[in-house]
């Protein structure tokens, strides 16, 4: 059960970020901060640590395929971008101690490197009028809070989940 679960909670964050994203700009003030969720980085990256680092990527091609199949215009993006994440966080994840503290700080890195690679991208090819001030204020800020909060509610979740499916795939309570 736990194993379709894996896959279940992939599938479920895919959709559900586009659901998050409707809830972006939010306004405070004379100020709109856009929130960009990335629920289903975040998970892979848990995926790669916890439980097995082939798989993880496969599931960054798959779903970074889908995503730029459905959300953007330009194929190939996230599906580079998504396990070159993953790669990192699990070389990364090799010279710290491992704990969700410093896994989350370290996604944190990772979705700030991936929103500012995104923004780089889209000034080069003039899809975006935001100069990186602003970028910095109202999209990358909120988007590390954000995210950071999802990571701080669903990452013990996600720890729990991902080493169950590790014992029982490996047998290593028995």
């Amino acid at each position: 059960m736990i194993r379709v679960l894996v896959v279940f909670v992939a599938v479920f964050l895919f959709y559900m970020e586009p659901v998050f994203g409707l809830l972006s700009p939010v306004s405070i003030g004379q100020e709109f901060y856009i929130l960009v969720p990335r629920f289903l980085l975040i998970y892979l990256v848990f995926v790669a640590i916890y439980y097995n680092r082939k798989r993880a990527i496969l599931f960054g091609v798959i779903f970074g395929l889908l995503y730029d199949v459905f959300f953007i215009d330009i194929i190939g993006l996230y599906t580079f971008i998504y396990p070159i994440l993953i790669f990192t966080s699990v070389w990364v994840m090799r010279y710290i101690h491992l704990n969700v503290l410093t896994l989350s700080l370290l996604i944190l890195l990772l979705l700030a490197g991936l929103e500012s690679l995104l923004f780089v991208f889209n000034t080069i090819i003039g899809t975006t009028t935001l100069v990186f001030d602003e970028f910095l204020q109202l999209r990358l800020i909120p988007t590390m809070i954000a995210n950071f909060v999802f990571v701080a509610v669903m990452g013990w979740f996600f720890k729990w989940l991902l080493v169950q499916r590790y014992e029982q795939k490996y047998h290593v309570n028995t």
